[in-house]
């Protein structure tokens, strides 16, 4: 059996328009990949990523900050409550074998943190940019500019890693 590619999808949870069109997009992409999409289950980037996951016919997983399966967005197919608030923000990461940022507050930029220190692939859609103490950019996100590039990168990404299933313990 063939092992399915999750792919973590992360932003605001109040998205504008342009966001929230280019998360439905992210969405539909990874669905048509085959791929399962993990989020953090509630509304903003989330639910327009799960909507279109769903359009596409995919596999949606939402993984909440709170203790009720009913915060989860209409379009997640598996609720998981944790009962730890944002600290969930650290799972959403460690469920995908690589992680796509659209657009992004805060807890998006905490998100990208964990990613980036457990070394796993990051593409980012219209996200933060980040520019290293020496004045240069961190090349460790890979920045595209359409849902179809950030999908088709972040698959090529997730299999180009030596294995694309194994844990990724955190750097400091």
């Amino acid at each position: 059996m063939k092992k399915k590619i999750f792919i973590s999808v992360i932003g605001e949870s109040h998205a504008s328009e342009d966001i929230a069109k280019l998360a439905e997009e992210v969405g539909y992409e990874i669905a048509k990949a085959g791929a399962v999409l993990v989020c953090g289950g509630l509304k903003g980037v989330m639910e327009y990523a799960c909507k279109g996951a769903k359009m596409g016919r995919g596999t949606t997983i939402g993984i909440l900050p709170g203790s009720k399966r009913e915060d989860a967005n209409p379009y997640i197919d598996y609720p998981i409550v944790t009962g730890i608030g944002y600290a969930r923000n650290k799972l959403v990461v460690k469920s995908g074998h690589v992680v796509i940022a659209v657009g992004g507050s805060y807890g998006t930029l905490s998100e990208i943190a964990f990613t980036l220190g457990y070394g796993i692939p990051l593409v980012g859609l219209k996200t933060w940019k980040f520019i290293h103490h020496n004045g240069k950019f961190d090349d460790k996100m890979h920045y595209v500019k359409t849902p179809r590039k950030a999908v088709n990168l972040a698959l090529e990404l997730a299999l180009q890693a030596k294995n694309p299933l194994e844990k990724h313990e955190y750097h400091t």
